[in-house]
């Protein structure tokens, strides 16, 4: 058995791929040298390469690339951005104007999905399939009509879910929801078989707190001091304040969850704020202080009952093994026959996808990707504008293309960098939409051992820059089979909704304060604190990390979770102009793939014919 070694991580690899356009993947590896992207660990998502040119279009006024060299490529559409928003596009497009439409999806990334991102992870020669990023379809049965069809045309079968999604995983396995308080922040190591939060049931099925309230609370390592006041918090509530309905209803929804935890529950221990501040995740999107109490409440955060995330007729179990990235696959599948065999998307989740066939010249849908679009702008010259100029960066090269209509389906702040005739009015309003940093790690481990042994599904960690650990999601589909036995390997997550260590700051400063201090991170500072993480979380007992843990891919999104830009800034900002509409999960706004899937519809309906 091969110990992990930090030489397959720091630095990474420059890997040979079969397409001569791709950038050098920093801290990244692979196993072989055929272009795939899925099998490099590392540094992935925001990695290093890939938005190279985008940020000195966005941070240097001065920027210039060189001359464009024409391709001479002229197609029906362009799109920028092969996300979810932007590969439905491309297939409401064929619905619209025709299958034999030409179309050419541009990507700055080395894959296509966006926040899809698939994640493989070959342990002992046995490949293990997760996610990077988007997770799951939310309430895809409630879902326009639309969108059904969608899901029937490439081959989305959403009753196979009930039985795919293995409910009673947890349960049968005795894993449930922990809170882990690591040395730093807390004093000792101490793993509480208690989630204080709601958000365990994120992962449908898995059991809440093992114990008590009061024995949590006596087991965890704070002071005499903070553990009152916790389990103040834990059985004080609303219903002390004595308000009428409706004074209590104005109180919620206008007063401050911290205010509340402080002035009226008498919260002033900085270890309990710290547990309060980080117990809303990705719900908040930042630190909790900046809820209000009915926000706080919505998603369950520490002094609140828990209540589960979706009702009984919408399970939050529609998951693909690699995630939303299953659903990318289909699309692309269906847009370009030749990446893989199969007639649906259940057929393609064990299927390794031929990356050569996605930008030929004899396919109508073409996708390429290591291309950083730098320039969108309407031909001049004519009263009429029929075509649209775009330039992007594809090998170190400035090349051109020209098309009938875009579809810029990339993020919103970046819309206004590469649009040159954008009006300023609506320049500006794209400038105001927020993105919340976001990073998604997967950590292939041999064994599961440690995991059962503690009863850990999943762990809160308020002390940890991932804020909360767990087993991946139990799904076996397309004949790929879930781990069934803790002596076999699977993937955890660990999930980091990164914000300022400082409160109260506004949301915008904390995401760009967080977002510096992400990119500036090397994979090595990633795998410092994961080591930390896992070897004072789990049992040293069960639990090596150079025995156990075979590889770790830390999946960056400087631009993570959609935040609605201010006022009517997002209707503003999502105009059509002209020969260019936006999709994108931006102009919902949502952080929803769905949500997302459709904004690539409406764009489409807003072009000319």
């Amino acid at each position: 058995m091969t110990k992990i070694s930090r030489r397959n991580f720091i630095n990474g690899t420059s890997v040979a791929f079969g397409m001569a356009a791709a950038m050098p993947l920093l801290d990244a590896k692979a196993n072989t040298t055929e272009y795939y992207p899925p099998a490099l660990t590392g540094l992935r998502g925001s990695h290093p390469g890939a938005n190279t040119h985008a940020h000195n279009l966005a941070w240097q006024s001065s920027y210039k690339v060189g001359s464009v060299r024409s391709t001479h490529e002229i197609y029906d559409l362009v799109v920028v951005g092969a996300g979810l928003s932007g590969l439905a596009s491309a297939y409401f497009y064929r619905k619209r104007f025709g299958p034999d439409s030409k179309i050419l999806i541009l990507d700055n990334h080395d894959d296509f999905g966006g926040h899809a991102k698939r994640n493989e992870h070959t342990i002992d020669g046995q490949r293990l399939i997760s996610y990077g990023g988007s997770q799951t379809l939310v309430e895809p049965r409630s879902a326009s009509a639309i969108m059904q069809t969608l899901f029937q045309d490439v081959g989305i079968d959403l009753k196979r879910f009930d039985t795919a999604f293995d409910q009673g995983f947890y349960k049968r396995h005795e894993l449930g929801a922990t809170t882990y308080f690591n040395a730093k922040h807390f004093g000792r190591d101490t793993l509480v078989r208690h989630p204080f939060c709601n958000y365990y049931n994120y992962l449908e099925g898995l059991p809440g707190a093992a114990i008590s309230d009061e024995d949590a609370v006596a087991q965890t390592p704070l002071s005499d001091r903070g553990k009152q006041q916790l389990l103040r918090v834990l059985k004080g509530g609303l219903h002390t304040l004595n308000l009428e309905d409706k004074a209590l209803e104005r109180y919620v929804e206008t007063t401050n969850y911290f205010a509340y935890l402080k002035q009226t529950l008498g919260v002033d221990d900085p270890q309990v704020l710290r547990m309060a501040r980080h117990s809303g995740i990705d719900w908040s999107n930042a630190g909790a202080e900046l809820l209000t109490i009915a926000e706080a409440k919505e998603c369950g955060a520490l002094g609140f009952a828990p209540v589960p995330v979706y009702d009984v007729n919408n399970p939050y179990i529609h998951h693909f093994p690699d995630g939303n990235a299953g659903v990318a696959r289909a699309l692309v599948r269906h847009l370009i026959p030749g990446v893989a065999p199969g007639n649906n998307a259940e057929a393609l989740v064990n299927m390794r996808f031929n990356y050569q066939q996605l930008d030929r010249p004899d396919q109508h849908a073409r996708i390429r990707l290591n291309s950083t679009v730098v320039n969108v702008q309407h031909q001049r010259g004519t009263q009429r504008r029929d075509s649209v100029a775009i330039s992007y960066v594809h090998d170190d090269t400035l090349a051109g293309v020209s098309a009938k209509h875009v579809v810029m389906a990339c993020y919103n702040m970046m819309i206004p960098h590469i649009v040159s005739d954008l009006p300023e009015a609506q320049a500006e309003a794209l400038r105001q939409q927020m993105k919340s940093p976001l990073i998604y790690t997967t950590v292939g481990l041999r064994n599961w051992r440690a995991l059962q042994a503690q009863g850990l599904g999943l762990a809160m960690c308020p002390g940890n820059m991932h804020q909360t650990t767990f087993i991946d999601f139990p799904v076996s589909l397309g004949g790929y089979r879930y781990t069934q036995s803790p002596d076999e390997p699977c993937v955890i997550q660990m999930i980091s909704c990164p914000y300022s260590e400082e409160l109260g700051k506004p949301r915008a400063e904390q995401y760009k304060e967080a977002r510096y201090q992400m990119l500036s991170r090397q994979f090595s500072d990633y795998e410092t604190e994961i080591r930390e993480h896992l070897s004072g979380m789990l049992s040293s007992d069960y639990f090596d990390f150079d025995r156990d843990v075979a590889s770790i891919t830390v999946n960056r999104w400087a631009h993570g979770y959609t935040v609605a830009g201010p006022g009517n800034s997002v209707e503003i900002g999502r105009a059509p102009h002209d020969r260019i509409t936006i999709a994108n999960s931006d102009s919902a706004p949502a952080a929803d793939a769905i949500a997302a899937m459709e904004m690539g519809h409406r764009a489409v309906g807003e072009l000319p014919a």
